[in-house]
């Protein structure tokens, strides 16, 4: 049979069958293919050239000089071209038979169909990284949730929650950010779903806690207003289930925030005029923390509200205020009972009182002398008692100790401790950290001849353009 009389005339389906055509076909020797087309067919390179759209010259180079057919489109022409069925290149499997079983979706059977396409293309296309036209991520689908909730289903929240905040003090907020934020999501779901009075007051109170915690994580890289988002909710379910333990806490962590935002106003310049405004809101956030956490009769979290109301008091740079909020804290932590305090405050320990304590009193505009003396002891017993389960805690205690040395110049101890803060923040992805490292470039600025300090700075701006 010569086809190349009747250019239109399909080629004999048990052509493909040989196994000299399908070991060629299997290993896309296009070459063996056409050769095999044109002496057993009498099929010219014309005739491939019209049914595949490939140039003569393309026909030519894969014939005589072995040219590789790699490209997935290419291999489509010359598969359905020629009625080479597309599984015998490796493309994917001719259309499937339509869905029968009773109950089955079309739109499944084309997802099927697509997927199937797509793994072909990447399998015969060459490895060059991440494909051009690379299939786009899945968009983010909550799965359902039970009706009913009991215990165990709490019990699981809770486990979770505290899974990703011991990561959370690991590694920083940028590593679970998104993960805990669908948790929040999905969790939202279980609130309305059917549970007796007791287990409904412990779902408000973990479902509070995850985005207590969600608004936590994203205030560490820098989404500020998805922060006061998730503590907004958190507040509103902890009311629901009058808890006034967590509604203390959330305080306490918004109120972080807003002192964060205006050390970073600061830290800007004197045109930066709003730092303390954003002071005060924090330290009302703190006083409100201290009413619910006298109302909850927690001294763990009334020590944690009377540190930062401190630290915020410091910032303002009224010191003898601050000194009271700090001795209160003391005598507040002396009488808590840490192995009898929720799990969202039981973080705050010897080394957390210390380093609220340091932070605060070098952080005051103008630190007295015995105050930074004090301060610095502080900070360093803060570090001391720190692991490797609280990088970030311990580089912001670095970083606070680097600046308080660097109040007497660009020293020895002060360069070190700094060179040692960068590197542990090289660790943990939150974009607070690299907020907190900025007044050491301020430092930088003052002595433009201390190369070691220079690199310090060059190594802390390396790190806000690459994170």
């Amino acid at each position: 049979m010569n086809v190349d009389d009747n250019p239109k005339m399909p080629i004999a389906a048990e052509v493909w069958e040989r196994p000299d055509m399908r070991t060629a076909l299997a290993n896309h020797d296009f070459a063996t293919v056409y050769f095999l087309l044109h002496r057993q067919l009498k099929v010219s390179q014309r005739d491939i050239s019209r049914r595949t759209g490939q140039s003569g010259s393309e026909i030519y180079e894969i014939m005589k000089e072995g040219r590789q057919v790699n490209s997935y489109k290419l291999l489509i022409r010359i598969a359905d071209g020629l009625g080479i069925p597309r599984g015998y290149v490796g493309l994917a499997s001719d259309p499937l038979p339509k869905p029968s079983t009773p109950g089955s979706s079309d739109d499944e059977h084309h997802d099927i169909q697509a997927f199937l396409d797509y793994a072909a293309q990447l399998t015969v296309a060459p490895n060059d990284g991440l494909p051009a036209q690379a299939a786009a991520p899945p968009e983010l689908i909550t799965a359902p949730a039970p009706r009913h909730v009991g215990g165990s289903d709490v019990a699981q929240l809770v486990v979770m929650t505290a899974a990703m905040r011991r990561l959370d003090y690991q590694f920083g907020g940028g590593a679970y950010r998104d993960a805990v934020a669908a948790q929040a999501q999905w969790a939202e779901q279980l609130v309305h779903a059917q549970s007796d009075d007791n287990t409904e007051r412990a779902l408000l109170t973990a479902v509070a806690d995850l985005h207590n915690l969600a608004g936590w994580v994203s205030f560490d890289v820098g989404m500020h207003r998805a922060a006061r988002s998730h503590f907004r909710r958190a507040l509103a379910v902890a009311h629901g289930a009058d808890d006034p333990t967590l509604s203390a806490n959330i305080l306490y962590r918004a109120g972080r925030l807003h002192l964060h935002r205006g050390t970073q106003r600061v830290d800007r310049g004197p045109t930066e005029r709003n730092g303390p405004d954003y002071f005060r809101v924090a330290l009302r956030l703190f006083q409100l923390g201290q009413v619910q956490a006298q109302d909850a009769g927690c001294a763990l979290t009334s020590a944690v509200l009377c540190a930062n109301a401190g630290w915020a008091y410091a910032l303002l740079g009224e010191r003898q205020p601050m000194l009271r909020a700090l001795g209160r804290a003391e005598d507040e932590f002396a009488r808590a009972d840490p192995g009898r305090a929720p799990g969202w405050v039981r973080f705050f320990g010897e080394a957390d009182l210390s380093a609220s304590q340091g932070v605060a009193l070098t952080a005051q505009p103008t630190p007295t002398p015995d105050d930074l003396r004090i301060g610095i002891a502080r900070l360093g017993d803060a570090i001391g008692r720190r692991g490797a389960d609280s990088q970030r805690s311990r580089c912001f205690e670095l970083t606070a100790l680097a600046v308080a040395h660097l109040q007497d110049g660009p020293n020895e101890i002060a360069i070190h401790t700094a060179r040692i803060a960068v590197e542990t923040a090289q660790m943990v992805r939150s974009s607070r950290i690299i907020d907190r490292l900025t007044p050491i470039l301020r430092y930088a600025h003052k002595h433009p001849k201390n190369s070691d300090l220079q690199q310090v700075a060059n190594d802390i701006r390396f790190m806000r353009q690459t994170t």
